[in-house]
C-alpha cells in the first residue's frame, strides 16, 4: 500500500512537470513586464514566461540570468546583505493551486547591483519599503545564493522607481561594480553610467553621505584631532 502511494505521489509530480513545461512552451506571447516611465532602470524589452516558484537562487535557470529575466516578488524582509524576496511566478488555474501544495518555502537573496550601500542606506530601505510590498527585479548576476538586480517598485499607474538609482540619487551609497555582467559588455556601460549620473546627483546637492561639514564643524574636527589637545585631556584626566 505504502509502495502505491510513494508511485502515485511520484506520478503526480511527474505530470505537474510536464504540464508547467507545456504551459511554459505555449504561453510565449506572454511577457513578464512590468510599466515603465522615466525613471524606470528597466533595460530588457521581452522576457520569458514562467510559471515554476523559484525558492533559491540556485534554481533559477542559467538562460534566465543570461537574457535578464526580470522576476515578480514580495519582499519579506531588508538586511544588511540584502531584500529577502518571495518569487512570485505567472498564476495559471488549476496548474497553480496543485503546484503550491509540491513547492517547498523559501526566499530569494536580491542585493541592488552596482550599489556600495552606506548603513544610511540600508536603514533608509527599511524604513521605506513596506512588508509583503510587490516589487520587479532584473536578473544581472547571481553569486552563490545571492541575486544581483535592478529593482524596480511601481509608483502609480505609468512609473517605475528604480530602487539602485534611488539609493545613490539619495547619498545612501556609492556607485560598484556591476558583478555578472561582463565589463565590456554593452549594457554593463550603459546601466554604469546611469548609476555614476544618480551619483553625481546626490553629489552635487551633498546630499547623504556626500554631505559637506559646516566649517565649524571641520574646525571643531582638527582641534579633537590635534596630537597637543589630545595630550592635554590625557593629562587633565590625571
Amino acid at each position: 500500500m505504502a509502495e502505491r502511494r510513494s508511485g502515485a505521489a511520484e506520478g503526480l509530480a511527474q505530470g505537474l512537470a510536464r504540464l508547467s513545461e507545456w504551459a511554459d512552451a505555449h504561453l510565449s506571447l506572454l511577457r513578464v513586464t512590468g510599466r515603465a516611465g522615466p525613471g524606470s532602470c528597466l533595460c530588457s524589452k521581452a522576457s520569458r514566461t514562467e510559471t515554476t516558484k523559484f525558492t533559491s537562487a540556485l534554481d533559477i535557470p542559467v538562460e534566465f540570468v543570461a537574457k535578464n529575466v526580470k522576476l515578480r516578488g514580495k519582499l519579506h524582509h531588508v538586511t544588511e546583505k540584502g531584500l529577502e524576496v518571495e518569487h512570485i511566478p505567472i498564476s495559471i488555474p488549476f496548474v497553480t493551486s496543485i503546484q503550491r501544495k509540491w513547492q517547498s518555502g523559501g526566499l530569494l537573496l536580491v542585493r541592488l547591483a552596482g550599489v556600495e550601500l552606506a548603513p544610511s542606506g540600508v536603514a533608509w530601505l527599511q524604513r521605506e519599503l513596506k512588508p509583503k510590498q510587490a516589487i520587479w527585479f532584473q536578473l544581472l548576476g547571481r553569486e552563490d545564493s545571492a541575486l544581483e538586480c535592478l529593482v524596480l517598485l511601481n509608483k502609480g499607474r505609468f512609473l517605475s522607481v528604480c530602487l539602485n538609482e534611488e539609493i545613490l540619487r539619495e547619498g545612501l551609497g556609492r556607485v560598484a561594480r556591476i558583478e555578472g555582467l561582463h565589463h565590456d559588455s554593452h549594457l554593463y556601460w550603459k546601466l554604469h553610467r546611469r548609476l555614476l549620473r544618480a551619483e553625481l546627483k546626490a553629489l552635487k546637492k551633498n546630499k547623504g553621505i556626500w554631505k559637506e561639514e559646516s566649517y565649524s564643524e571641520r574646525i571643531r574636527d582638527r582641534i579633537s584631532n590635534n596630537k597637543f589637545v589630545q595630550t592635554l585631556k590625557q593629562f587633565a584626566s590625571w
